[in-house]
């Protein structure tokens, strides 16, 4: 991982290069993406935006979130006569949309 100083480089190179962005960033090695997201931030919010802000913000794509989960055993426990189907439109019919995947991995997981 690069240093919020390291990076303000190799903006100042590529913005000095006579050579072409996307060559300039062939040759040292740095994907475009990465580039034009530091490029960015650092337009936005100078040096601060360049500083590494750590991987809180990572998630993973399909996790379900707490307040869903929590909402699932919530309903489930109110009316443990329910199929999971059932418990799914239940939910979609009172209060949000869900599918039947989350409730199934819900119950899944707590029953193992």
């Amino acid at each position: 991982m690069r240093t919020a100083s390291e990076k303000l480089a190799i903006i100042r190179l590529v913005e000095e290069s006579e050579l072409s962005v996307r060559r300039t960033l062939r040759e040292i090695r740095v994907s475009r993406s990465s580039f034009y997201r530091w490029y960015a931030a650092y337009a936005q919010d100078g040096l601060d935006g360049l500083e590494n802000q750590g991987g809180t913000s990572r998630r993973h794509w399909n996790r379900i979130p707490d307040s869903v989960r929590s909402l699932v055993v919530e309903v489930a426990l109110e009316s443990p006569d329910l199929t999971p189907r059932e418990l799914a439109w239940h939910i979609t019919d009172t209060t949000t949309t869900l599918s039947l995947s989350p409730v199934c991995t819900v119950f899944s997981r707590a029953t193992t």
